[in-house]
């Protein structure tokens, strides 16, 4: 019989690659908050996350990018809401249930989103995944309102979902604080500000 629990989830070598990922993405912003950016290689990456500097390389294009699966799981989850969103529904109260598988990496989010606010470097990989994000956004609003792909309606509607989230994270993050249930809170009051805009939202 076949396992119902895998249906809609990554075949195990996928989800392997993403949990590699995030453990390199975790002692980066371990080493970072220690050490700072500048002071921190590759290198000390690699062998904090245990693995080889060969295979650092292999997931991630340099120190700085190696956080972006910390960056992106909020977001990643959003994308999937907002798939799945029709209009008339409470997408910060989907939100909130949904992104409870992330919730273990709260403390270390937040504490990369405020190195994010004073690292160059960090703050360019924090701005590009909300900017690749928006189009996914766009993509999956215009599906729900049944406008066509590259709507601009849609596309307006999308920068607002994403600018609202973000600036809602960073807020959240200059309080030095890691609560999930203070930072959903955050997050929603700002998806709802945003989703006013929204038919029915």
């Amino acid at each position: 019989m076949a396992d119902r629990s895998a249906v809609g989830r990554p075949p195990l070598t996928e989800r392997r690659k993403a949990e590699t990922r995030l453990e390199i993405a975790r002692e980066a912003v371990a080493l970072f908050t220690t050490r700072g950016v500048a002071a921190t290689s590759a290198e000390d990456i690699a062998a904090a996350a245990g693995i080889s500097t060969r295979t650092f390389w292999r997931y991630a294009d340099g120190k700085e990018d190696s956080v972006r699966p910390l960056l992106t799981a909020g977001i990643d989850v959003l994308a999937g809401v907002l798939a799945a969103w029709r209009p008339g529904e409470d997408i910060a109260a989907v939100f909130d249930e949904a992104a409870r598988d992330i919730i273990a990496d709260v403390p270390t989010m937040m504490s990369l989103v405020r190195l994010s606010q004073t690292e160059p470097g960090l703050r360019a990989v924090w701005l590009r995944a909300h900017n690749d994000a928006e189009l996914v956004f766009a993509d999956a609003i215009a599906h729900a309102l049944d406008r066509p792909a590259g709507d601009l309606h849609a596309r307006v509607l999308a920068a607002m979902v994403n600018g609202a989230v973000r600036a809602a994270v960073e807020h959240y993050a200059e309080g030095e604080r890691a609560d999930w249930a203070d930072l959903t809170a955050v997050v929603e009051k700002a998806l709802r500000t945003a989703m006013r805009a929204f038919p029915d939202g």
